[in-house]
């Protein structure tokens, strides 16, 4: 079944300074947030704990019973927000280590494909997977239990098991939070009213008040992000949008995203192609300020983050104006696109580093996908590696120069970008697609 909503996040701004008073107790609940989160990250965050994650209800009765929010003094809309915030983050680091096993076990050869199944199975069903690292024994409800046996009759189960342990060891790390700049907030401990928003404190029936920009209300849980150096703070609020259905987005469309022309598609049309140097101009402003007022008073320091606010906010209008260009003339129902590797500056320039590193790719990438799923468009990612280096036209290796693709092979000759767009469109069609 298609999806009919998805989740946009919000943001509201606090409409003037705020004043050391204001900022003051909410300040104190991100501290404690904080403290909250890496208790529970030291706690259970090993190996031992991973039989306790699931459903939770173990480490909230121990967390309850421990003492630490009465030795905070921190209200229980903050502490259990803060509990299960950290218990997310943990399970995602261990969704994180499973896939880089998952990963390892697909490319070593001298596994075969009765082994391979059985570390699968282990790592997919949780209490297997946490009595092996423990070294205790498996017990399974009576469905999954007959699976397992089978599969452990017919492997050296003590060579496996102690693979997974390896492996375990070498990609586990028990998280940290060092950041105090924030909470999530429930119903029960805001109230907007007069233009602004009312949250609760540390202190028995207070409230502070923060002015805000905009008069919107919104009723789930919100989180408010500090800039106590800015004297100002943002509330994000997740709302539930209705998805857009386009009968006439038909066609299936390869893209190649850039830094100097920001996307290029399989059929050489070309939008953003100001990019590039958007992104100079302000990658050269902000290396020059960022050494002016590296040093600079509170006042200065209050210009260069203005300004840079007002210019990254140009650069991001000119990014959405030509996705929304993008997708109004292409009418596209799928989307093919490479998956981008890790940014690197390999030149020696300290200058051209710098403009590398600002590049925007991340934030393009992520306002196309959430572009697409407001609008019904299927993206799909396709396997990177030598997609530019290969021809379009006959699949033989060829060479680039100059923003030119050239096959020796066939002698095709296409812009770089369109040639990219255009495999990773044909690697779409074939299947060649990251999960």
């Amino acid at each position: 079944m298609s999806q009919t909503y998805i989740t946009k996040t919000v943001t509201q701004h606090s409409g003037r300074p705020l004043s050391t008073e204001e900022l003051a107790p909410l300040c104190e609940i991100a501290r404690d947030y904080r403290t909250v989160k890496n208790v529970v990250f030291e706690r259970y965050g090993g190996i031992r704990s991973l039989s306790k994650l699931y459903p939770g209800y173990t480490v909230q009765n121990e967390m309850t019973a421990g003492g630490l929010r009465r030795e905070l003094g921190l209200p229980s809309v903050y502490f259990y927000l803060a509990l299960f915030d950290a218990l997310g983050c943990i399970k995602s680091e261990w969704t994180r280590l499973k896939k880089c096993i998952l990963k390892n076990i697909r490319k070593n050869e001298n596994f075969n494909d009765m082994e391979r199944h059985y570390l699968r199975f282990v790592l997919k069903t949780d209490p297997s997977y946490a009595a092996v690292l423990n070294e205790k024994e498996v017990i399974l409800s009576t469905e999954y239990a007959n699976i397992y046996e089978r599969l452990r009759a017919q492997v050296d189960a003590k060579k496996l098991n102690d693979y997974l342990r390896r492996q375990t060891r070498k990609y586990h790390r028990i998280l940290h939070s060092a950041a105090e700049d924030g909470f999530a907030v429930s119903k029960r401990a805001y109230r907007y009213a007069d233009h602004g928003i009312y949250v609760t404190t540390k202190k028995k029936r207070d409230r502070v008040f923060i002015p805000l920009t905009d008069n919107n209300r919104y009723e789930n849980q919100l989180y408010i992000k500090l800039f106590p150096q800015e004297k100002r703070l943002e509330v994000k609020a997740p709302i539930q949008r209705k998805v857009k259905r386009h009968e006439d987005y038909r066609s299936e469309v390869g893209i190649a995203l850039g830094m100097e022309t920001m996307l290029t598609t399989d059929q050489g049309h070309e939008y953003g192609t100001a990019l590039g140097e958007y992104q100079r101009t302000y990658a050269q402003w902000i290396r020059r300020q960022g050494i002016v007022h590296k040093h600079s008073a509170d006042t200065g320091r209050k210009k260069y983050t203005a300004e840079k606010n007002r210019r990254a906010e140009a650069l991001h209008s000119y990014i959405n104006c030509h996705l929304n260009r993008f997708l109004a003339q292409e009418k596209p129902a799928k989307i093919y696109m490479v998956k981008l590797p890790k940014q690197e500056s390999r030149s020696g320039s300290k200058e051209i580093n710098h403009a590398v590193s600002m590049w925007q790719k991340g934030y393009i990438r992520g306002r196309l996908l959430q572009k697409c799923a407001e609008q019904a468009i299927e993206a799909v990612e396709v396997m990177g590696k030598d997609i530019s280096r290969e021809c379009s036209r006959c699949g033989s290796p060829g060479s680039k120069k100059d923003g030119i693709f050239w096959c020796e092979a066939c002698g095709f000759r296409e812009k770089e970008k369109q040639n990219t767009a255009a495999n990773a469109s044909r690697r779409g069609q074939e299947g060649k697609v990251v999960f």
